[in-house]
């Protein structure tokens, strides 16, 4: 079994706590991915420090010059692709297809981060006094933390690192504990590309000391959070508190609109990917379809026949359809919200069985479950399961339709299923959502486009595209008063 070090530096240290944990194959819960560092507070300070010597090297290093290493670990990235794909599913549990788009979804990430080397532009501008030239130019943040989330273990602390390197910040990267093996190989291939000691530093362990750590580090300049809504919040009102820039992606309730008019095959094929592909761990991950009543038995129908035909099993088969949850705890939430929904009177028209019996023993197993007969005020249908667990509405049209997909707190992604364009732009204009969509699936986004979302799905800048470099850059204006004397 390997035991795997934090990367504080330029070199692989052990915890000061002396202490490690293991990580288990959600597949096969016998099996042990690897033992890795359980860090602490002062971890977390000598990894800070670490950074701030770092940043004095990076921060001087010309933005193109930033972007050869960049591009030096898409390279080795896209070597070592298959090994990084198999890793996801090994710690993560999503089938091997999935975890292979995670791969390339990573590469892109740093491929347009890469560019953006020779584009960190600013902009000049008349003054308003004589021989005055006045400008602007972007500067690194300085120090930043990064912490992510378990569910894409490599895509996600790619779409943070790559931004946050180009525009010349160092920083603190504190994985998922559940997820850490992804990260220690993205570590390596940073450091096999040649970014310099001390620029990106690799904190693993439990997030409490850790994140606690970096909000409280006076030479934390920003933090960038992908998580859950309730520590995001916290972590956002703590390091507002210190003046740090932030920005917190959060949950999600996604919803899809299906009306009568729809291509209900397109429809068919998004919905069911979009609700149970990852096996609906995904932040982007639909969660509720809203039809409107002239199509609904119709779409019941197929939506359970389509569902039926899943198959489940360890991601690494590439056959399967449905892997195993990442974790016990993520299966007791699935299947504790799924009581939840029959006690609340929803009907469970299909699935929602806890997977018992040969292999389903090994892992953490649950059916994908379809709730009919609910309404928006049961905790299913307000509350992010994060699971394979689909809840259905009926809407008489467009405009209640509307209503019950803005009736919750989150806002990230939604998507409405028509031919007619007007349906698509009342849709557009009035869905409240960071990311919308029209006759495609909730499910992701590009990476020259900014991701987020509103409300309670996320505050602070976007992620990705140009609005990244908003984020890690800070903006200054600079006057130069040419003149030969005093006026």
């Amino acid at each position: 079994m390997a035991a795997h070090k934090n990367y504080i530096g330029g070199k692989w240290v052990e915890s000061v706590t002396g202490k490690t944990y293991p990580v288990h194959n959600p597949a096969h819960t016998d099996q042990v991915v690897g033992e890795f560092q359980t860090s602490g507070v002062e971890d977390t300070l000598t990894a800070v420090a670490a950074a701030k010597e770092g940043l004095v090297t990076w921060t001087n290093t010309p933005a193109p010059a930033r972007a050869n290493i960049i591009y030096k670990a898409l390279e080795i990235l896209g070597r070592r692709a298959e090994e990084l794909a198999e890793t996801i599913t090994i710690e993560e549990g999503k089938p091997i297809a999935d975890a292979r788009g995670e791969v390339k979804r990573a590469m892109a990430i740093m491929e347009y981060a890469a560019g953006e080397g020779r584009r960190m532009f600013g902009y000049t501008t008349p003054s308003e006094l004589p021989d005055t030239v006045a400008y602007t130019v972007r500067r690194p943040l300085g120090v930043v933390g990064i912490i992510t989330p378990w569910n894409f273990p490599l895509a996600i602390p790619a779409w943070k690192i790559a931004p946050a390197l180009i525009c010349g910040n160092a920083l603190v990267f504190k994985p998922a504990s559940a997820t850490p093996l992804s990260a220690v190989k993205l570590m390596e291939i940073f450091e096999e590309a040649g970014l310099p000691a001390g620029v990106l530093n690799l904190v693993t362990g439990p997030g409490g000391q850790v994140g606690t750590a970096l909000v409280e580090s006076p030479d934390v300049k920003g933090i960038s959070f992908t998580g859950s809504t309730e520590i995001g919040t916290e972590l956002y009102s703590e390091s507002a508190k210190r003046l740090k820039k932030v920005q917190a992606e959060m949950g999600g309730k996604n919803a899809v609109i299906v009306l009568s008019d729809a291509d209900m095959d397109k429809a068919m094929n998004g919905i069911v990917q979009g609700a149970f592909g990852s096996t609906g761990q995904r932040c982007t991950a639909t969660s509720r379809v809203i039809v409107e009543e002239d199509v609904y038995d119709r779409f019941m129908t197929e939506l359970i026949e389509r569902t039926s035909k899943l198959i489940i099993g360890d991601g690494l088969d590439a056959s399967m359809d449905i892997a195993p949850l990442a974790s016990q705890n993520q299966k007791d939430k699935v299947l504790e919200y799924i009581g939840i929904g029959t006690e609340e009177g929803a009907e469970l028209a299909f699935g929602g069985r806890n997977m018992t019996g040969g292999e389903f023993d090994e892992g953490y197993y649950v059916e994908p479950a379809v709730f009919t007969g609910v309404t928006p005020d049961m905790r299913i249908a307000q509350e992010e399961i994060f699971g394979p667990v689909l809840t259905v509405f009926k809407a008489k049209d467009l405009k209640e339709a509307i209503g019950i997909a803005n009736s919750v707190e989150f806002g990230l992604s939604s998507s409405v299923y028509t031919k007619d364009i007007t349906k698509a732009y009342e849709y557009i204009n009035t869905v409240e959502t960071g990311m919308v969509h029209v006759n495609a699936s909730t499910l992701g986004g590009e990476v020259h486009l900014p991701f987020g979302g509103l409300n309670s799905s996320g505050v602070g800048q976007r992620e990705q595209g140009t609005a990244a470099v908003d984020f890690f850059s800070e903006v200054i204006t600079v006057y130069i008063d040419h003149s030969p004397e005093a006026s």
